[in-house]
């Protein structure tokens, strides 16, 4: 079973960048669809992005030009990296995998890490 540690996360200031990365412990991180999701305070949870086993890439509207999901296989690593940060970007970063599709719903994501803050304060 895979692992999930996030770090990356940070304060910073709206129109600067971040990378948060997700490292995965097991041998079959290959096999997974990889997601971040993020959660801000009073809010539901969002989908921000995935990308599949192939390295096909679905992004929410909402971050969609300034973020790019990315994944190297052999590092057991996926990343996010967020530019022209937002003061509405402010949230839990989460990532999350699973081995049966690429999908938005965070249902359908059965390993989940602990997650990253990240703050661009307004």
């Amino acid at each position: 079973q895979v692992q999930l540690v996030e770090s990356g996360g940070g304060l910073v200031q709206a129109g600067g960048s971040l990378r948060l990365s997700c490292a995965t412990s097991g041998r079959t991180f290959s096999y997974y669809v990889m997601a971040w999701f993020r959660q801000a305070p009073g809010k539901e949870r969002e989908f921000v992005a995935s990308i599949t086993q192939f390295g096909g890439t679905t992004y929410a509207d909402s971050v969609k030009g300034r973020s790019t999901i990315s994944r190297d296989n052999a590092k057991n690593t996926v990343w996010l990296q967020m530019n022209n940060l937002k003061p509405e970007d402010t949230a839990v970063y989460c990532c999350a995998a699973n081995q049966q599709r690429e999908t938005r719903s965070g249902n359908d994501y059965n390993r989940w890490g602990q997650g990253t803050q990240v703050t661009a304060p307004s």
